[in-house]
């Protein structure tokens, strides 16, 4: 079995955001590959100290770990995962921790200097989906242009800082002599230049180009988050960190559904004479279209809630409702003959309003809805 991940940062389960940062960056500078070299044992509770800060520094991720454990990751496909993570993704997706210095050796990120591995930029794009889109989940191949290293580009030991990414000086003062270690002005903290590139690419040696990217989109996703594509960004110099890419979701309006959360509303209306009398119909819903029964004497205002044809929860929470609120049509215009009909059964008993016990009102309703 998988430890427990409070129990790997050495934390309770009511720990704040604060107390599982400050534990987990204990935890990495502890067993840090650079400070334990060749120990594997060091390395594995490296990489398992950064799975367990990743699922529980995001309030949604550790929330349902809280509640199902790591069987909430099971088969997720890589989205949102806690498992699975490699050195390259440890290094790129904390640097938050240690102000960004994190992506590349232990050096860089613990205050001893040192050259520094680059992290590509990352790229943002919008994708647009239907609410059939979002409900079933679905796969996007998305063209992408992005900056990537040119067949051909070699690099160089720095001549200035002779490969080490920073420039070290020794100055003499009245309190003796100091020294002094800076990044390198000439390769940028690299210790590597470029020696030769393709005339078509940049002076970093990089070139623009077209490529398709296939994009998983889980059920279930809301107007506005953003996913991570991790190394779909561009790429960086030095055969660094390839950036990400982050792909922001839009939601296309539906024309009859209307969103709200994992729910789904449809306005469906009737005639006098189908609320009288009963009828059924035919809705569309994000599925495929279902047929409802109306009963007679149904009234307008009464909403029928379809069960689990809304929306699946992002978390995991199971499948929201599709509530269909009907509304009586009230003809604007009558024939003579309709008319005479109407005020004859004006004073009748059927057709005067008597609301019973079980009839709730427009607010006992809309209480019921939401909660």
């Amino acid at each position: 079995m998988k430890e427990d991940y409070y129990e790997i940062l050495g934390i309770s389960k009511s720990a704040s955001v604060a107390e599982i940062k400050k534990a987990y960056r204990k935890k990495a500078i502890q067993y840090h590959p650079d400070k334990n070299p060749g120990d594997h044992e060091a390395e594995g509770k490296f990489k398992k100290a950064a799975e367990a800060y990743e699922v529980l520094s995001d309030p949604n991720k550790r929330s349902r770990y809280d509640q199902f454990g790591h069987r909430a990751f099971d088969g997720s496909g890589g989205f949102g995962s806690g498992g699975g993570m490699n050195m390259e993704d440890i290094f790129s997706q904390f640097g938050d921790i240690f102000g960004g210095a994190f992506n590349g050796g232990f050096g860089g990120g613990f205050g001893g200097g040192g050259r520094r591995t680059v992290k590509g930029s990352n790229l943002r794009i919008r994708v647009q989906l239907t609410l059939e889109e979002i409900a079933n989940g679905v796969e996007k191949k998305i063209k992408v242009k992005r900056k990537k290293l040119a067949s051909g580009t070699t690099y160089k030991t720095c001549s200035t800082c002779n490969g080490q990414g920073q420039v070290t000086r020794i100055q003499n003062t009245i309190l003796g002599r100091m020294q002094t270690s800076a990044t390198c002005s000439a390769c940028g903290g690299l210790g590597q230049i470029v020696d030769s590139k393709p005339a078509n690419a940049d002076a970093e040696g990089m070139l623009v180009t077209e490529e398709t990217v296939s994009i998983k989109i889980p059920a279930g996703v809301v107007d506005g988050m953003q996913l991570k594509v991790s190394g779909k960004g561009n790429d960086a110099p030095g055969n660094g960190i390839p950036g990400d890419l982050l792909v922001a979701i839009e939601e296309k309006p539906h024309e009859t559904l209307q969103r709200e959360g994992d729910n789904l509303h449809y306005d469906l209306y009737i005639s006098f004479s189908e609320a009288a009398l009963g009828t059924s119909k035919e809705i569309e819903t994000v599925t495929g279209k279902v047929r409802i029964k109306i009963e007679s004497g149904t009234q307008s205002g009464k909403i029928l809630r379809l069960r689990n044809k809304g929306i699946p929860s992002i978390n995991g929470y199971g499948t929201g409702d599709l509530l269909v609120h009907i509304n009586v049509w009230t003809p604007k215009s009558l024939s003579k003959e309709q008319k005479d009909f109407f005020e004859k059964m004006s004073d009748d008993t059927h057709f005067q309003p008597n609301p019973e016990k079980e009839d709730k009102s427009f607010f006992e309703k809309v209480k019921d809805m939401f909660s």
